[in-house]
């Protein structure tokens, strides 16, 4: 494997996380974040610790705050941005990247004006054909320290999948390929909603029935949501699909069931955002999830249920009766 210049756009966990990961393997690492201060702090004492606190970070790691500057001479461009930030931060850079640099999206996410995906929102923003899409379950803090972990990288060109899986394969970061972007873009936005329906389970008092039934009836949802714009139904039971729902419903680092978790403790919405440092992508992809199933007129009740406990105060136990006393139906719609 060639050393690559890599820069990585976002300084949230996810992206120092792939920035030492991408380090490791020996290429040359850059990453840019939108304030300077923070940015010249983290250079300074080779930490993260807003959103990736206590992992050392090697001085190889080059750290940015000019746009111009950080992309310049970059043969892969990384798309690390919270989804909320996405569109405008891309606007920064528009003109900026290598019209040779392969770009690739890892922000797990919808596009809350157009309801679209990330990569798409990337391309008309950036101006190129063909931007990737890496997914998986794939929690920060694991990746940083190590853990082995495997992610799906998707293209519609697939020399540049196996190009940028060349680049990210590391000893502990197994890569495969696909073609199915809409399916392994789908998956990686809609897991972080159920994962905060299995969240309130858990602060409801359920126990493992519960957890399951959600986790597998949310993968109904998204597989049912995600064919009709034209996904192929088996990405679904792969590490975009089931594999990122699973650790985000289970894991005590995913940040959407910690959220779900504490709503069904009885807290507010509002105090639970406020004492967050760090973006709990469910909660905006709520709305925007719920409103791209309308406009193709596909059934999400766990979705929905979400969405409603969010923004129009159904009271989360309420949230379950209703589920539970849906009209019986075959499993398999």
């Amino acid at each position: 494997m060639s050393t690559e210049h890599i820069t990585v756009i976002g300084d949230g966990g996810w992206g120092t996380a792939l920035a030492l990961s991408l380090e490791s393997a020996g290429h040359s690492v850059t990453v840019w974040g939108p304030f300077p201060d923070y940015i010249g702090e983290i250079r300074k004492n080779h930490e993260n610790r807003l959103y990736l606190p206590g992992i050392p970070l090697p001085p190889e790691i080059r750290w940015a705050s000019d746009p111009d500057k950080a992309v310049a001479d970059a043969a892969v461009v990384v798309l690390a941005i919270p989804t909320q930030y996405f569109r405008s931060t891309l606007k920064r850079f528009t003109g900026l990247i290598p019209a040779c640099a392969n770009i690739v999206s890892v922000a797990k996410g919808l596009d809350s004006e157009t309801l679209d995906r990330m990569s798409r929102v990337a391309e008309t923003e950036l101006q190129r054909e063909s931007v990737a899409a890496l997914s998986g379950p794939s929690l920060a803090d694991e990746v940083a320290h190590g853990i082995p972990t495997a992610v799906v990288i998707a293209s519609r060109d697939a020399a540049q999948a196996r190009a940028l899986q060349s680049v990210f394969r590391t000893a502990r970061l197994r890569v495969y390929t696909s073609d199915d972007v809409i399916g392994v873009e789908l998956g990686g936005a809609l897991k972080n909603v159920i994962a905060l329906a299995v969240g309130a389970g858990d602060g409801l008092g359920f126990g493992g029935n519960t957890r399951a039934a959600l986790i597998t009836r949310g993968l109904a949802e998204i597989t049912r949501l995600g064919v009709a714009l034209g996904a192929h139904p088996v990405t679904f039971a792969g590490l975009s699909g089931l594999g990122d729902l699973i650790v985000t419903c289970t894991s005590q680092l995913s940040r959407n069931h910690s959220v779900g978790e504490r709503l069904g403790r009885g807290e507010k919405l509002a105090d639970i955002l406020a004492s967050m440092k760090q973006v709990a992508e469910g909660v905006p992809n709520s709305r925007t999830a719920l409103k791209l199933a309308q406009s193709i007129k596909v059934d999400t009740p766990i979705i929905r249920a979400v969405h409603s406990v969010l923004f129009e105060n159904l009271d989360p136990h309420q949230a379950v009766t209703d589920l539970m006393g849906r009209e019986a139906r075959p499993e398999k719609d």
